[in-house]
């Protein structure tokens, strides 16, 4: 009982010394603009284009040519690395088939190959969405929410190039999921 005592008072003396902290929500802001890089778009190709410079890009050329073939060569890049990591893990897989005695260590092995499989069939997943995409950059579709039809913005595309939804379309969707499941 002494004990259950001390440990009340332990935790009462511990609480009343934590710092309170108020929950603070993340607020998004849109990305700023860089006035700076506003026309630099015109001079360069897709090629050389940063992310920046296509933020900066003004509303009026909202999926335009240099958007379009930008985004594609993100979209591909995207793809190769994915290619190349499956290369990878093809790789690995095959070196680590090594016999070991130990069933901890082969068990830590084996854990580690779920784990690597498990991120190529997400990259499995990945790579159908990148095909998809770039095949709406092909039809001019790219760009636009599939709900609404209203652009997706700039910034988002950057953050997900395969993304489908705008920002607002996404979160019904996903309240809606949360509400009633799949």
């Amino acid at each position: 009982m002494a004990q259950a005592v001390a440990s009340t008072a332990a935790k009462a003396s511990y609480l009343h010394t934590m710092p309170t902290t108020a929950q603070v929500h993340p607020t998004y802001t849109a990305a700023k603009k860089d006035p700076k890089l506003a026309n630099n778009w015109k001079t360069k190709s897709a090629e050389e284009l940063t992310d920046a410079e296509v933020m900066a890009m003004p509303d009026s050329e909202y999926m335009n040519d240099k958007q379009m073939a930008f985004f594609r060569l993100k979209l591909v890049h995207l793809k190769q690395e994915i290619h190349n990591s499956a290369g990878e893990t093809t790789e690995h897989l095959r070196e680590d088939t090594v016999v070991v005695p130990d069933p901890a260590d082969r068990a830590t092995i084996e854990e580690e190959h779920a784990l690597e499989l498990r991120t190529r069939d997400r990259e499995r997943k990945l790579l159908k969405k990148i095909e998809q995409s770039i095949g709406r950059i092909d039809s001019g579709d790219y760009g636009y929410c599939d709900e609404t039809g209203e652009p997706i913005g700039v910034g988002r595309l950057i953050a997900r190039p395969t993304a489908t939804l705008s920002l607002e379309a996404q979160q019904r969707r996903e309240l809606k999921q949360k509400m009633f499941g799949d």
